[in-house]
């Protein structure tokens, strides 16, 4: 398996022919949000067989990036959300959507993919009605990958997602504050940790910041990778940590 990082929650992961992308963000800038570090995705990382969404927020489900990935791929995206990409994209984006709740099983390709419950607000917000289940979910493959999305650790975490062989975790944010529904590096090791993962990549950090706030709690933007990878090896020391910039890949074996 190969994993790229295109920066905040967007990855490709390819794994027996078949490639995903999550939560596709290919722009360099969100509403008041600019990429700071590295350029918007290369034109390829919109090529995948499907597209992961985890849940309805702007920065997940971003709807200016949506023509720019593969016009044949799938679209597996939360209940409720193929409303809102048919109001803003069309009948052409909103045919592709594939629904899912918790517990809810898709077959991409030769992937098997389960979405699994995150402990996060699914409302679309500020300005829209539209709401549904914030996801994870769970690859299954050789190996196997668990996509965390934006989630806080809940009770259920390791019957749902693991055990599993990767763990792509969030460990920070888009600005100087992490509210509730976040995981912070500490809390994203112990995530890890329930989850029985033998290696992690920390993602939804060092990417995205807001405009005129580059100097505001700058610990925040690129520092949270590298505590993670200092907390994992507290919390468990045989996990592998690959913390990437933006761009690069790595290989996980099964």
């Amino acid at each position: 398996m190969r994993i790229t990082w295109w920066g905040h929650a967007t990855t490709t992961i390819e794994a027996d022919g078949t490639r995903l992308l999550t939560d596709p963000v290919l722009t360099a800038r969100i509403a008041h949000l600019r990429r700071r570090r590295g350029p918007a995705p290369l034109a390829e990382a919109g090529q995948c067989d499907a597209v992961l969404i985890s849940h309805m927020h702007a920065d997940h489900l971003h709807l200016t990036s949506l023509p720019m990935v593969a016009p044949d791929a799938a679209l597996v995206v939360p209940r409720g959300a193929a409303k809102l990409i048919h109001q803003d994209c069309g009948a052409a984006f909103s045919d592709r959507c594939i629904e899912v709740a918790p517990g809810n099983q898709v077959r991409i390709g030769s992937l098997e993919i389960t979405a699994i419950t995150a402990h996060h607000d699914g409302r679309r917000l500020p300005w829209s009605s539209h709401a549904g289940p914030a996801l994870g979910y769970r690859v299954e493959g050789s190996p196997s990958v668990w996509f965390a999305g934006d989630t806080d650790l809940y009770d259920e975490m390791a019957a749902e997602a693991g055990p599993v062989d990767l763990a792509v975790v969030p460990v920070g944010g888009w600005g100087p504050s992490l509210g509730p529904g976040h995981l912070d590096p500490v809390r994203a090791a112990e995530a890890v940790r329930r989850v029985g993962a033998r290696m992690a990549l920390p993602v939804h950090f060092g990417t995205f910041w807001p405009i005129g706030f580059d100097w505001i709690k700058p610990e925040l933007f690129l520092p949270p990778g590298d505590r993670f990878k200092t907390a994992m090896a507290e919390v468990d020391p045989a996990v592998k940590v690959d913390v990437l910039v933006p761009g690069e890949s790595t290989e996980v074996s099964a």
